[in-house]
């Protein structure tokens, strides 16, 4: 077993090409980074171009490099769906047939009513809806009122946004663990969302204590097969929820890219292997992918490029960084929800092989297949291993 760490970090939304199966999801022409790229005349990712971004896909702005200062390649997602709890949980080895349910037409009056009634508030809303426009169009109503505004999306999810000085985040956190209990069986989402606001009507502005509650793994994780071998596990970003802290020895729970990026940096100058540091940069998917906002993903990109750039400076001889995605979100489309497509996948390290082109994994799961032999996991059997062809030859053999 190694006693290095690996910094596996998750550009939430930041896909990279549509999927073979892209049109059953209605998601022909989608590329997130290819896309946004040509939208706006080229990108500059000196880092993630070095380590071999540009030999994955075609982008502007970012050519192939000869020889990559990393492994790379791209993903294809083998889970049914493309949203984010099925993303991650399928790095982690879990594989959903089919995906969870989404609510185009609002969720059943009875659901409804079993929520009023065990929070003891009206429900407004309940639709699909864009979380900065239901609480311009519902904000007021729901500060005078102080009832829940319900909304989903085309991902399986229940988000509940409620003013904070109305109802007070704590609240609004029990309230969300109240739907997440109903929502069980045929309805069972993949999370409810708590979606607080402040401001005044015309400049309402929905904060950072956004929680996620999510459903747990159906079956055991690398984060739960590693737990018990006690090598250290964190969480950064919204891992925790997604998890549900399942399989986690510590969490951080930072609600944008700027803070899980600075506390990556700080548990890289602490944190002693062997461990796995797991983390979410949200932004891309929350504030622009979804908001069709082509700057701000870009100037996204070009802030998480320069972090990640000083993170490998605090890397022990061991260690790896894992760069992916969980799914696309491509702002450059007329859509504003997730798009299915590969993900890409950059690895860095000390001991890593430069220029070696990991090619089209089948699944993510070839993510948990390769921490599991990195840290030494026996009888793992979920996906195939790329950790052979990431490794120099003689520290292999070693």
């Amino acid at each position: 077993m190694k006693n290095g760490r690996v910094f596996l970090v998750v550009l939430d939304g930041v896909g990279i090409g549509e999927a073979p199966d892209a049109k059953l999801y209605g998601d022909e022409g989608s590329n997130t980074l290819g896309n946004l790229a040509e939208q706006l005349g080229g990108l500059a990712l000196p880092f993630l171009g070095a380590l071999g971004l540009g030999n994955i896909a075609p982008l502007k702005g970012i050519p192939p490099v000869t020889p990559a200062q990393g492994a790379y390649g791209k993903m294809r997602e083998a889970s049914a769906g493309k949203d984010t709890i099925t993303g991650h949980w399928e790095m982690t080895g879990v594989v959903l047939d089919r995906p969870f349910p989404v609510y185009p037409n609002g969720f059943p009056g009875e659901l409804i009513s079993a929520l009023e009634k065990e929070s003891g508030r009206k429900v407004l809303g309940n639709k699909v809806a864009s979380g900065t426009e239901i609480i311009k169009e519902l904000g007021a109503e729901q500060l005078a009122t102080g009832a829940l505004i319900v909304y989903t999306s085309a991902d399986s999810v229940m988000q509940i946004a409620a003013h904070e000085e109305v109802i007070p985040v704590d609240e609004l956190y029990r309230i969300c663990l109240i739907a997440r209990r109903l929502l069980q069986g045929e309805h069972r989402v993949a999370r409810v969302i708590a979606r607080p606001f402040t401001g005044e009507p015309g400049a309402f502005q929905r904060t950072t204590r956004r929680r996620d509650f999510a459903v747990e793994p159906p079956e055991e994780t690398i984060l739960d097969r590693l737990a018990a071998q006690e090598i250290t596990t964190v969480g950064i970003g919204k891992i925790e929820d997604i998890f549900s802290k399942r399989g986690l020895a510590a969490s951080y729970h930072t609600g944008d890219n700027l803070s899980t990026l600075q506390q990556l940096l700080s548990v890289a100058g602490e944190l002693a292997g062997p461990a796995l540091v797991f983390a979410n940069c949200v932004d891309f998917d929350t504030l622009y992918g979804h908001r069709n906002d082509l700057a701000g993903f870009a100037r996204a990109l070009t802030e998480v490029d320069a972090y990640l750039k000083r993170l490998v400076t605090r890397f022990q001889p061991e260690d790896l960084l894992v760069v992916t995605a969980d799914h696309g979100c491509d702002p450059t489309t007329p859509s504003t929800d997730h798009s299915r497509e590969y993900v890409p996948l950059l690895v860095t390290g000390e001991q890593v092989r430069q220029g070696v082109n990991l090619g089209t994994r089948a699944s993510f799961t070839d993510l948990a297949a390769t921490l599991a032999d990195y840290f030494g996991i026996t009888g793992w059997t979920k996906g195939n291993s790329f950790y052979p062809e990431l490794m120099n030859e003689k520290i292999t053999k070693g």
